[in-house]
């Protein structure tokens, strides 16, 4: 449902001449109290907004971490411990924001499941899916190039597998590769583009892409569980029966789980702030060296997927395109589901085993990109198993079952295979 226009008109005289000048009051309004929400959203509901609490978060601690960060390869990880160790209160900024990172990453993760779970990027949400998507591709840029700026040990390894990938492009790979790194291996140059990526160019494309995304999304209005639209049954008043103001209903309800993520937060700064490696790598503790190399160089958790793919693929230029076909292939979901049904609850089983299994090979992705499975498959398999060719084998039947969930997505709605169950006209509580 689109955002209603409404008009403040304040009694306090100072605030109307501003209100006739600049609308604040009433563009507030109209996206709050004016804005009617579905009222059967559920806890999946809440990441929207966690999103943009952790958005918040790191810009602010981001702020302050500039203040004493030096930008330069010889000071950087030497500014870190400086923060760390003797800026009043820097050790709580500092892990407030690699913490933040990771439960960004979370957040987000689990933001996208639930579109596809609810079949939030159908018509009329295309537009919306598609920003939500070019957010996560410049929070994976932004994401890269912090992870690079504490200069570890794993940062600078990290740096050069990573930008070393562009290689693989044909014929302009190795200029790439210098042009990126405006040198022939990670130094004082690449960490300084890096710094401006990070603190002044991303954070403005993706301040832009929210706002952007947001507009979309209060333009056609918000699904929800059942996937109905709620703007086709209206009352007398002109108002959603099944739509809620989302303030004070939601904002409220959005403050309960801001809470709840604040305690989970809290607890990871204060206790356990590496979280065994997953959120800090070890390797970063220490100083960049190009003469070490970590014993296994690998991306932060949130990248592993991807990574796997790239890794278990033997052909570089082949795993460089299947690792960004990945990527691709989600701003395509729109287009790749036929399907007339958009919510899960009516779904066909084909549908929901698929979109089960999709989730479970990201995830089993994710730790072959960790390196974890190569932990595992000694004590599967016995000491004497060949780590490498198990693992390569378990990852590429993973990453052809990535790939095939989206050609199964194609083929089972376009050639009409699916038998969904009747939706409903008007949204329904479920316990």
């Amino acid at each position: 449902m689109a955002t209603a226009h409404v008009t403040i008109k304040p009694r306090n005289r100072v605030l109307a001449w501003i209100e006739e000048r600049l609308p604040i009051l009433s563009f507030t309004a109209s996206h709050t109290s004016e804005y009617y929400a579905p009222k059967n959203f559920n806890v999946m509901y809440y990441f929207g907004s966690l999103a943009l609490l952790v958005l918040v978060n790191q810009i602010i601690t981001g702020i302050f971490l500039t203040m004493n960060y030096k930008p330069d390869a010889a000071l950087a990880f030497a500014s870190v411990e400086y923060i760390m160790r003797d800026v009043e209160w820097g050790w709580l900024i500092r892990y407030m924001h690699s913490t933040g990172a990771s439960l960004f990453f979370v957040v987000v993760y689990l933001h996208m499941f639930r579109g596809l779970m609810y079949g939030s990027y159908k018509k009329p949400r295309e537009l919306v899916w598609l920003l939500g998507m070019f957010i996560f591709l410049v929070l994976m840029a932004e994401a890269f190039m912090g992870y690079v700026l504490p200069w570890g040990n794993m940062s600078f390894w990290g740096a050069k597998v990573i930008i070393s990938l562009f290689g693989a492009v044909p014929v302009v790979g190795d200029t790439l590769v210098q042009w990126i790194m405006g040198d022939y291996n990670p130094a004082d140059a690449t960490l300084n583009r890096f710094f401006a990526l990070h603190v002044i160019a991303l954070p403005l494309v993706l301040l832009l892409l929210v706002v952007l995304h947001l507009a979309a999304l209060h333009e056609v209005g918000s699904n929800n569980p059942d996937g109905v639209e709620i703007k086709e049954k209206k009352g007398p008043s002109g108002r959603p029966l099944d739509g809620i103001p989302f303030h004070p209903y939601y904002t409220v309800k959005d403050l309960f789980g801001v809470g709840m993520f604040l305690l989970i937060a809290a607890f990871i700064i204060f206790f356990e702030p590496t979280v065994g490696g997953w959120f800090l790598e070890h390797d970063n503790f220490i100083p960049a060296n190009n003469l070490v190399t970590p014993t296994h160089i690998k991306p932060v958790w949130y990248f592993t997927p991807f990574y796997a793919i790239l890794r278990v693929i033997p052909s570089k230029l082949g795993g460089v395109i299947a690792m960004f076909s990945a990527i691709v292939l989600l701003f395509l979901v729109p287009w790749l589901d036929r399907g007339k049904v958009k919510s899960v609850r009516y779904r066909g089983r084909g549908y929901k085993l698929a979109l089960a299994v999709f989730a479970l090979v990201f995830v089993l992705l994710g730790a072959i990109g960790a390196g974890k499975t190569a932990e595992w498959i000694p004590e599967l398999f016995g000491p004497a198993a060949d780590v490498t060719l198990i693992e390569n084998a378990f990852g590429r039947t993973l990453t052809v079952l990535y790939f095939g969930f989206f050609i199964f997505l194609w083929a089972y709605t376009y050639f009409g295979l699916e038998k969904t169950k009747p939706v409903p006209e008007r949204v329904t509580t479920h316990d």
